[in-house]
């Protein structure tokens, strides 16, 4: 089985420090026209451990390179990402 190979983004913490992670999967949602991604720390992926994944709305910048991240502030978006998380693991666990 080959394994794709998924994308990768630089993410800075509040201290400045950057982190690679992988990008799981992005959506979009039709009716607030804002898109969404969920990432995971390169690396963190183990089959026998749970995995702290982060999601983030996101804009596409001027630029193919350029990506602004937004924190999730609203109950209704966690909701959001939440359920297309679901639906993502569901996916995962059918292709093994």
């Amino acid at each position: 089985m080959v394994k794709e190979e998924k994308e990768r983004i630089i993410i800075p913490d509040e201290n400045g420090e950057e982190h690679l992670f992988e990008v799981l999967f992005t959506f979009d949602v039709e009716e607030s026209g804002k898109s969404y991604m969920v990432v995971e720390p390169v690396g963190a992926s183990d089959e026998d451990e749970e995995v702290e994944v982060f999601a983030f709305r996101f804009e596409d910048g001027e630029d193919e390179e350029d990506l602004a991240l937004f924190p999730i502030e609203t109950d209704e978006e966690w909701d959001i990402v939440e359920e297309m998380l679901n639906t993502f693991s569901e996916q995962e666990e059918d292709e093994e």
